[in-house]
């Protein structure tokens, strides 16, 4: 059972790995033509309430979120071991309580959206449209978490190619909907919020169709309710709120913290820097999210020298894939933002690097935190991160408080706190659940900040002796690195078993087209 499971997650790997890259494409550009989309319709103090918005939500459905992380790690487990009766009672508990939860929050959900005017900077004019922006937001995450009860199946089995089709599904509705109602109606705040409720309803709707198809097994039942399963998962789901809790406080305060202190203007234009930390962190739940199932899959089987190996090269190949656009961001900042959103924005540069250089160190350790979920060891974790959470908070008050540095001062304290918990505590409590060294993760963290340190450099260096203020020579320049940085690491940067990983990621097509399958056989 062993080997046909390996067999069969490691067939599933290019696949997952080739749509996922194509959700996170289809993500960037969206990204990218958006945010200047948005400026010229709607400005960009306006605009800056609509990542707020998500980022006042992300706390809102906290609980659900959390719950959903432990729904998702008994559940595989239960389908992997083929034990279906516990997988529907695990199923039906989940779907049942987690329905009775988001009934419980409606209330919050309305309250939050009626006074977000009152307790947030927001345009004049521009209150009712906020109103129906958090509205719909908030609407909008709480069903795409109910439907996490169905999209879970899928994660289980290693489909995360359908996975993101549901993604794709709530972003191409989401997108083609406030494009094609701020075309007849004019650009409005309200629009977006219905949009991205139009959006969830359809992709939850794909996610059941989906989840019916993959996983036949699992019946809706209310006889199949168990109190004592939803003991075990409200366990582990309460630690996960902690955590959460703890990681929004890390990530998301900041936007907040600029709107209260220094208005929605000065919030717009962190918005504008702050949308490659997202474009960033888009990439890292792609490459994550490919392993979590295969770290799961190997937890229930037991096979505990592979996990401890494939996370290792992981968190390498993570670091090393992030530091090509993290360096090239932080090299030609002033020249993307000029032709992305204007020259009159060029001075957010310093601001841009300052919040995506240390990424590609940062999030490389993104794999380990499976780890925790595999093993239930979320407790530890999770008041470590609510203590930097509240610490994060603090500085990012009191920093640009006393130094009068202003946001810079915000994302200075964001940076510290982040980097002391992903390079000491994450690394050292992977390996304390494995029983591994922490210096086992902490070499694999070395070669990406290495390699950003690089290519930032050179891109920077490019960028003072070339004029890349066009489109076409800074794609060439871009290229060029990427080129360069791809032909060094097959060559000299990767082991033989990471050559083989990375190698195992690619759909058979790619790796006929391009000749990079004959490349990496005779490079090892």
């Amino acid at each position: 059972m062993q080997t046909e499971t390996n067999q069969r997650f490691a067939a599933q790997f290019p696949r997952n790995l080739a749509a996922n890259i194509a959700y996170f494409l289809v993500n960037i550009v969206i990204g990218v033509l958006l945010v200047p989309y948005f400026i010229d319709t709607l400005g960009v103090a306006a605009y800056g309430l609509i990542p707020l918005a998500t980022s006042i939500t992300g706390y809102v459905a906290i609980v659900v979120q959390s719950l959903n992380t432990a729904v998702t790690r008994f559940l595989t487990v239960d389908l992997q071991r083929e034990d279906y009766t516990a997988a529907n009672r695990t199923f039906n508990t989940a779907l049942f309580g987690l329905s009775a939860v988001l009934l419980l929050m409606v209330p919050v959900v309305l309250a939050v959206a009626y006074f977000a005017p009152s307790i947030f900077n927001v345009p004049a004019g521009q209150e009712a449209g906020a109103v129906l922006l958090f509205l719909g937001v908030s609407a909008a995450l709480l069903i795409r978490f109910w439907s996490g009860n169905f999209t879970v199946q899928l994660f289980a089995y290693n489909r995360l190619d359908l996975q993101n089709l549901v993604n794709l599904t709530n972003l191409t509705v989401q997108v083609g909907l406030i494009v094609l109602l701020f075309t007849l109606f004019g650009p409005d705040l309200s629009l977006i919020g219905g949009a991205y409720l139009a959006g969830a309803v359809v992709a939850s709707v794909v996610s059941i169709v989906l989840a019916r198809r993959v996983c036949p097994y699992l019946r809706i039942s209310i006889s199949a309710f168990d109190r004592t399963k939803l003991k075990e998962i409200s366990g582990m789901g309460g630690w996960v709120v902690v955590d959460q809790t703890g990681y929004l406080l890390l990530s998301q305060v900041d936007l907040i913290v600029v709107n209260l202190l220094f208005g929605a203007l000065m919030a717009g234009e962190y918005a504008i820097a702050l949308q490659w930390v997202i474009l960033l962190q888009a990439i890292v739940g792609i490459l994550a999210s490919v392993l979590t199932p295969t770290i799961l899959a190997y937890y229930a089987l037991k096979q505990t020298e592979a996990l401890i190996k494939i996370t290792r090269s992981a968190v390498k190949l993570m670091g090393l894939a992030l530091a090509l656009p993290t360096g090239l961001i932080c090299g030609f900042a002033p020249q993307l933002l000029t032709l992305w959103v204007g020259a009159e924005h060029a001075n957010l540069a310093p601001l841009m690097v300052l919040l995506t250089a240390h990424l590609a160190v940062n999030m490389s350790v993104q794999p380990l935190f499976s780890v925790n979920v595999a093993y239930n060891r979320v407790r530890i974790p999770g008041v470590m991160t609510i203590l930097l959470g509240t610490a994060n908070l603090i500085l990012a008050i009191a920093v640009p408080l006393v130094t009068g540095w202003g946001y810079y001062g915000v994302a200075v304290a964001g940076v510290l706190i982040l980097t002391f918990r992903h390079i000491l505590f994450v690394p050292w409590y992977a390996g304390r659940v494995l029983n591994v060294r922490m210096t086992t993760y902490i070499r694999s963290v070395v070669p990406g900040a290495l390699a950003v340190m690089l290519i930032g450099g050179a891109a920077a260096g490019i960028a003072a002796t070339t004029s890349l203020y066009s489109p076409i020579m800074l794609a060439v320049a871009g290229t060029g690195i990427m080129l360069l940085y791809g032909v060094i690491l097959l060559g000299f940067g990767l082991t033989p078993f990471e050559k083989q990983l990375f190698e195992s990621y690619l759909p058979q097509g790619w790796k006929q087209s391009i000749g990079l399958f004959g490349l990496i056989t005779r490079i090892r």
